[in-house]
């Protein structure tokens, strides 16, 4: 969607950020798998598109908490399995430092004004 609105710096960040994501998924499957399990890709609830990239940032920085909180939760069930631990434990770190990312971005925006940021994304 940014890239199509030539938010081009947005549109990279989030190309990334979409590589990496697949990267965890990756490292998790690899996990479940050594540990026996069944690997299943379920229905998931559609998300909104975002055509504001404030909006977007505001949607995402919740999606950010909810999943950190969630994410913290299943980190501390796998403390005991080591090599489960460490890789949720890294993918934690890595969605932490996505929030402060967002975080930081809306301050800039309430500093600079919203379409100084805009323009600082094309």
């Amino acid at each position: 969607m940014f890239a199509s609105q030539g938010f081009a710096k947005l549109a990279e960040k989030y190309a990334e950020h979409a590589t990496e994501e697949r990267g965890w998924v990756d490292k998790c499957t690899d996990r479940i798998i050594d540990l026996g399990g069944e690997v299943k890709c379920g229905a998931k609830k559609e998300t909104p598109v975002h055509k504001n990239p404030i909006d977007w940032l505001k949607y995402d920085l919740q999606v950010s908490k909810d999943g950190l909180a969630w994410l913290k939760t299943l980190t501390e069930e796998a403390r005991d399995d080591y090599a489960t631990f460490d890789i949720l434990k890294a993918y934690y770190l890595d969605e932490e430092e996505d929030m402060f990312w967002g975080e930081q971005q809306l301050e800039l925006i309430d500093c600079i004004g919203a379409q100084n940021w805009i323009l600082r994304q094309l």
